[in-house]
């Protein structure tokens, strides 16, 4: 199977399949998701809040990004690996945009990159473009702007902010990108937007009628004993039979019975005994 293009993802769209998406932040649970055949992997930028410990994701820097992108990579062979341009990776000027852009494929071997932001970013967008880099664009609830936002709250709800929505995606759209993520938008904003396009949308928090989904992965397994947003569905609850193994492991070191003697390797006891 080859890995999923830009071209794959925009015929799906036009044969109405749906996208599967999910992130990814390390070899293991990449090769995974690989093997499961999901259509792209995000590295995202949340990695800051699931692997770092950080409380947003503004704390995020490039070098996060591309040591952990560079491990997604090994990890697959079928899924469009994106990666995630961190605060501040895009904002300073567009020559820094495109060299953080390059990073991501040329350092790290991802296949596109995405960035957050509308109207606002059309000339980023179009830079990172003219260099043959692949974009997908990221508006609705952007966790970059959680500051100005005052949090992370649904966007969209009102006329005004409806409208601002629909412009960037039309912007994005005519800039070039080949796919859209909506994140925390009204299920009806974003169907409207989705059948007003040619670009697949990607949704997370955005409703059913989207190209695609996507979800963090840690959400998804049951991974987190914390808030869960209301658009998470748990496809399985790892936290317990992760917890219950943990504690069965301290159990039997303290016990003794673990290792037992079919952990172990042996020796014949004649080299044993050449020793003294």
């Amino acid at each position: 199977m080859a890995r999923i293009t830009t071209t794959s993802l925009k015929d799906k769209k036009l044969k109405k399949e749906k996208i599967s998406m999910l992130t990814a932040y390390d070899y293991s649970l990449a090769s995974m998701v690989d093997a499961a055949g999901i259509d792209m992997i995000l590295v995202g930028d949340s990695l800051g809040n699931v692997v770092l410990g950080y409380e947003n994701t503004l704390s995020v820097t490039m070098d996060d990004m591309i040591h952990h992108t560079k491990a997604v990579v090994r990890g697959t062979k079928n899924a469009m690996v994106v990666g995630d341009m961190p605060f501040l990776s895009y904002h300073v000027s567009i020559k820094e945009a495109v060299r953080n852009a390059g990073r991501f494929i040329q350092e790290a071997g991802a296949q596109s990159v995405k960035l957050e932001g509308g109207v606002e970013r059309v000339d980023t967008i179009k830079a990172i473009l003219d260099a043959q880099i692949p974009v997908v664009g990221h508006i609705g609830l952007t966790p970059q702007s959680v500051n100005q936002f005052g949090g992370f709250k649904v966007q969209g709800k009102d006329l005004e902010t409806a409208q601002k929505i629909i412009q960037d995606a039309k912007a994005l759209e005519t800039a070039g990108v080949f796919s859209i993520v909506l994140e925390g938008v009204p299920t009806k904003l974003a169907k409207r937007i989705t059948e007003e396009i040619t670009v697949p949308t990607i949704g997370i928090g955005a409703g059913q009628y989207c190209d695609g989904q996507v979800l963090v992965i840690n959400d998804m397994l049951g991974m987190f004993t914390g808030h869960i947003p209301k658009f998470v569905k748990k496809f399985a609850n790892l936290q317990p039979l992760i917890m219950e193994a943990l504690k069965q492991y301290k159990e039997e070191v303290e016990a003794g019975t673990f290792p037992a003697e079919e952990h172990g390797f042996t020796i014949q006891d004649e080299v044993l005994d050449r020793l003294y």
